[in-house]
């Protein structure tokens, strides 16, 4: 690079590229990086131009650059990415040049045929290329779908070695088109390793203000925001846009008094918002801010933070002991898996525990399908659990946020094999207080054990806050004096390394009666010497119960919204029916579960006309989607998958 990056100073970037090509007679519809090939003085003459306004970053006329959207136009990928690299390097002079990187303007897994690795190969094809010819730093912008920015992020990591800067496309309702939040984009992508994060395009500076200053809680990375100027409106047959550069500039000074180290411009803006910021800020620093580390979990749409109230893990998905999903899994039934997963979540669960190994099953492809499907329907963060690496990369690879992986333990194979695949997909871990020697008997070697697990994730860059230590649960009816250490264990954890704890509880009662009564009694001890996030069964409404009379007691449940909300009125079972029971076909759509929609379709034909069936329950099963979906309450996986 010929000068590094320095966030001390404010850093900025140029505008649009569109808009100024438009005012040289760039007709709607055509391709811009056509102009590399064909009229490079133009495109170096728009560079200088944001150059002399003051920009230190010059983007590469690459944004529609990729394999799908040259496809059928003669172009070659190559010629346009290297020569647009050229002529920004030849205009930058002692300023930076970054590749830039657009969506692939094709719909992903689940909602479109276009799979993540075939996603990442499109990428790394932009990113080779554009490394080779010389450009500092990659920047990927634009994104509304929060697995095609990981594909593109992964793709630039591993095929060059440059600073990666990630801007994602927000929605009025302030999600991204496939749902994700501000936290949800800041905890995934700053996870996989970026230097800079952020927003842009799609709203103005006013729009985007209350959501900058939402990431900038969280963000242990420079923000970097790109507004366009102002909402855009249509007059006549032209799309235009109505934010002055005085005004721009003046949003964009909120935005640096909040935090953003990072600016510049999108659609509508043109040098003079540039010259504008740039005179802004000219005589500003970056404010400074110390944000507290999150244990943190993603979905591609939702988020949960360990601390504070606690946090159930569902741990219905497992083989151990239950033959019925032995049997889907040596089926290849994961619509089984997506039953158990909708339940949990109907039930309270926070995050899904997800373990499908068997030894006469392919567990790697095993578990990147059932994945799939579940993120398809299910809004959870999901716990990878595994014995297998390969199936824990494999899983870490594929997953749409940021999940779980469950485990590593003190044993030396453990943490060489396993923390370098937390590191490198940006997970968090569960810490398993067992080593070479077995599972310690007292609470001081266990606390010992987690010791070293976060020195030696300490050595690969990972922070304790990404740790979740389990301080394992033996059985009472065989191990009944080390019941107590657990506990003591937990307490210590808590005490000496201020880290998130989890525990599997169920364990303590096998082999005993009564399971139910001894899960719940161990589980109030546990959460008492301060357990985060038990591994249990959400449908258990006693264990549940407990939970949430725990949240309430230690005053996690603000004025006991949630235990009043699940509590006035008494359920009758203590454990409530799983997914095999389920009946409501419009439930049943909601969750898009097909097979069983099928089969409840054909139990109610045997009472009702086919059309009986679409007006009462098909159509308004769809509707509650599509209303779910405009108040934000469910997102396009929902909205495809019914």
């Amino acid at each position: 690079m010929k000068r590094q990056l320095n966030f001390d100073e404010f850093l900025i970037f140029d505008g649009a590229m569109g808009t100024m090509l438009q005012s040289y007679g760039m007709k709607a519809g055509n391709l811009a990086e056509g102009y590399n090939l064909e009229r490079a003085e133009v495109i170096a003459g728009i560079h200088s131009t944001y150059l002399n306004a003051g920009a230190d970053v010059l983007t590469t006329n690459t944004f529609s650059a990729n394999r799908f959207k040259l496809a059928g136009t003669g172009l070659v990928l190559a010629d346009v990415i290297r020569t647009a690299v050229e002529i920004a390097r030849w205009a930058a002079e002692d300023k930076l040049v970054a590749l830039d990187i657009g969506p692939l303007g094709q719909l992903m897994e689940p909602y479109g045929t276009l799979s993540f690795e075939a996603a990442y190969e499109a990428f790394a094809e932009q990113v080779r290329v554009g490394a080779a010819a010389g450009a500092d730093l990659i920047l990927i912008e634009t994104m509304s779908d929060l697995y095609e920015a990981k594909a593109a992020i992964l793709a630039a990591r591993e095929n060059a070695d440059l600073p990666i800067f990630c801007t994602m496309t927000f929605q009025e309702d302030g999600r991204t088109l496939t749902g994700a939040d501000p936290l949800t984009m800041v905890n995934t992508l700053q996870s996989l390793g970026v230097t800079a994060l952020g927003f842009n395009c799609s709203l103005g500076p006013k729009e985007l203000l209350p959501l900058v200053r939402e990431a900038l809680k969280f963000a242990q990375v420079p923000i970097m925001v790109q507004p366009n100027a102002g909402l855009p409106q249509s007059v006549g047959e032209e799309t235009v846009f109505q934010t002055t550069p005085a005004e721009f500039a003046a949003y964009a000074k909120q935005m640096a008094a909040a935090g953003v180290r990072i600016l510049g411009g999108c659609c509508g803006t043109t040098p003079a918002h540039i010259q504008a910021l740039k005179s802004m800020l000219a005589d500003e620093k970056p404010v400074k801010t110390k944000v507290p580390r999150l244990t943190a979990a993603s979905s591609a749409t939702t988020t949960v933070t360990l601390g504070g109230a606690v946090k159930i893990i569902g741990e219905r998905i497992n083989p151990s002991g239950k033959p019925r999903l032995k049997e889907a899994l040596r089926q290849g039934n994961l619509e089984y898996l997506l039953r158990e997963a909708v339940d949990q979540q109907d039930h309270g669960a926070h995050i899904l525990d997800l373990n499908v190994g068997l030894p006469e099953i392919d567990e790697k492809t095993v578990m990147v399908k059932a994945i799939q499907e579940i993120q398809g329907s299910v809004n959870l963060p999901l716990q990878i659990d595994s014995v297998n690496p390969e199936v824990i990369e494999a899983a870490a690879r594929i997953y749409n946020g940021r999940p779980i992986i469950n485990s590593v333990n003190g044993e030396a194979k453990s943490m060489a094999t396993i923390l370098p695949i937390v590191k490198k997909y940006g997970c968090l871990v569960v810490a398993l207080t067992l080593d070479e020697q077995g599972i310690p008997k007292t609470a001081e070697e266990r606390l010992a054990i987690a010791e070293r697990i976060i020195k030696q994730a300490a050595e690969h860059a990972i922070p304790k806050e990404d740790i979740i230590v389990d301080c394992l649960v033996l059985t009472a009816s065989a191990q009944q004096q080390e019941v107590q250490e657990t506990i003591k264990a937990v307490r210590l954890v808590k005490e000496k390394l201020e880290v998130k704890t989890t525990l599997g509880v169920s364990n303590v009662s096998f082999g005993l009666p009564a399971r139910d009564l001894l899960n719940r009694t161990f589980l109030a001890a546990a959460l008492a010497a301060g357990l985060d996030a038990p591994i249990m069964n959400p449908l258990d409404t006693e264990m549940r119960g407990t939970v949430q009379a725990f949240n309430v007691l230690w005053n996690h449940d603000r004025d006991s919204k949630e235990f009043i909300a699940n509590h006035s009125t008494q359920e009758d079972k203590t454990v409530a029916p799983a997914g095999p029971e389920r009946k409501d076909l419009t439930k049943i759509v909601i969750a898009g579960l097909k097979e069983e929609a099928a089969a409840a379709v054909r139990a109610l034909l045997k009472e009702e006309e086919g059309l009986a069936i679409v007006v009462r329950h098909l159509i308004p099963a769809l509707d509650r989607v599509g209303n779910g979906y405009e108040k934000g309450e469910l997102f396009l996986p929902q909205l495809i998958q019914s």
